[in-house]
């Protein structure tokens, strides 16, 4: 396992999925992307947010992010 497979790992085991799937469509598959991919950049457009907007959504579901 490289460390980017064990990023996602980490990243799929530490999100709050109800919280996840409780959001509107778009923001839900941003941060599912993010979980993923670990791109906030590219989440953040997908989910039409600012990056630190996003970020603080991302705290919220528990989805770790680099620093």
């Amino acid at each position: 396992m490289n460390l980017e497979e064990w990023a996602r790992e980490v990243r799929r085991r530490m999100a709050d999925w109800a919280f996840i799937e409780s959001q509107p469509p778009r923001l839900r598959e941003a941060l599912k992307y993010l979980v993923e991919r670990g791109d906030l950049r590219v989440a953040a457009k997908l989910a039409g947010m600012g990056v630190d907007e996003l970020a603080d959504v991302a705290k919220q579901a528990n989805i770790p992010t680099a620093p």
